[in-house]
């Protein structure tokens, strides 16, 4: 971090001054009454962009897109975000940003903002951050951080040319645009600055955004550097590529766990079909392909609306697997693969279908689905206080052997869901 008590108090005056300034972005901007609506309406334009990816009506063009709607929202706040749109324009003979006409980076993108939207940790929004930038998607840079900044604005800053200009001046760092790799690494410094001078600044990086923004653009001159201040930025520019190669490491291990969890998924979805019933794959996991195959494909696209307007139905929606009733708008049955992760967020998943009817009378039989060797310590987890509503549903542990064993009898022969309950050990009773 920056040293030296003379260069501290030189920013302390200058950003002293820029708050005062009526015409800089702290008075003009940051305290203006619409900003805080904006956050809402942002938030709901980005979940829209999210169900159409999921429901694949998103489309293959900017133009008239969901996605064109929300950027011009913040594009239209102040001058701060004049020309955020222009990262997302489709520039045809670049073919960039390449959500447009690839499917696959549109749900990879799609993904990005949903698992934005649903987590709360610096933690979490970074590592969806790095699982996107592993995808090396064509034109898609971390000009997609002012979408984040309305999702989580205590944890991601808002960025354009002039913010990353005015962190260069204020820095002596040297930030390159359309790398998320130094993105990260200026959002390290930045939030740093921001602590130091917190009591002149906010918990909601917008604030220290619109001062580098007016440094950047010309607005107020930064203070002179110190000699140690590029070598700080070295110093953040390492740390960020040290936490991707241990990141990189662990991807490799999740990426098997995926395809694991989604081959079982698509076991799932085949076997219900074969049974008769209509099936929902989880929202998120509608476009994850097994065998060049998406997994909702024959599947439903949206919940009955008896069950998607139901208490809990944000989480029903994301459990793995569900098994409808062909002439109701019931659920038959609920899978959760567990394959290598804690069953807790699985659980709590169930729970909230059970209680969607408002009881746990009669609600559907449910199955944490996981490999065998993990059936103690699927039995340890589901023991636990935290879990005690749970001896009352109707829930059990299926094995992967046993459904692999027996799946191809069950689509062939079985009806209705007694073979399942065969082979289902019980968790409770």
């Amino acid at each position: 971090m920056m040293q030296g008590l003379d260069r501290s108090g030189l920013i302390r005056k200058l950003i002293e001054r820029w708050r005062d300034d009526i015409g800089a972005t702290y008075q003009s901007w940051f305290l203006w009454d619409e900003r805080i609506k904006n956050f809402r309406s942002i938030r709901r334009g980005i979940q829209q962009v999210v169900a159409e990816i999921d429901a694949g009506t998103f489309g293959v063009a900017y133009r008239g897109s969901s996605l064109e709607t929300v950027v011009h929202s913040i594009a239209e706040q102040r001058q701060i975000f004049k020309g955020a749109d222009h990262a997302f324009l489709w520039k045809p003979k670049l073919r960039i940003p390449d959500i447009y006409e690839n499917p696959v980076n549109q749900r990879a993108f799609g993904r990005l903002l949903h698992n934005c939207v649903c987590c709360d940790t610096a933690e979490d929004v970074i590592t969806h951050i790095r699982e996107i930038d592993s995808l090396k998607v064509k034109g898609l840079g971390p000009a997609v951080a002012n979408l984040l900044y309305f999702l989580h604005p205590t944890l991601i800053p808002p960025f354009n040319t002039a913010i990353v200009n005015g962190y260069n001046a204020l820095t002596a760092s040297n930030v390159k645009l359309g790398s998320w790799e130094q993105f990260l690494a200026m959002r390290s410094g930045i939030l740093d600055l921001n602590d130091e001078f917190r009591g002149l600044l906010s918990n909601d990086l917008g604030a220290i955004g619109g001062l580098l923004f007016d440094i950047g653009s010309g607005r107020y001159p930064a203070p002179p550097s110190i000699a140690d201040s590029a070598a700080d930025w070295s110093a953040r520019l390492d740390a960020v590529r040290e936490e991707a190669k241990h990141l990189s490491k662990a991807q490799l291990v999740r990426n098997e766990d995926d395809r694991s969890h989604s081959e079982i998924q698509a076991w799932l979805r085949d076997l219900g079909l074969a049974l008769g019933f209509r099936i929902w794959i989880a929202a998120n996991d509608r476009g994850r392909l097994h065998n060049g195959v998406p997994l909702g494909q024959a599947c439903l696209e949206h919940l009955p609306d008896d069950i998607a307007t139901a208490p809990g139905a944000d989480a029903v929606r994301l459990i793995d697997v569900l098994w409808i009733d062909p002439d109701a708008p019931r659920v038959c049955a609920a899978f959760e693969v567990e394959h290598s992760t804690s069953i807790y967020s699985g659980i709590v998943r169930m729970l909230d279908l059970a209680l969607s009817g408002g009881d746990l009378d009669g609600v559907a039989d449910m199955y944490l689905v996981a490999p065998d060797a993990r059936e103690k310590d699927v039995r340890a987890q589901i023991s636990r206080p935290a879990f005690s509503r749970i001896s009352d549903l109707r829930i059990a542990y299926l094995p992967y052997g046993d459904l692999a064993s027996h799946r191809e009898q069950i689509e062939r022969f079985g009806s209705g869901m007694k073979a399942i309950r065969a082979i289902a050990k019980p968790l409770f009773g």
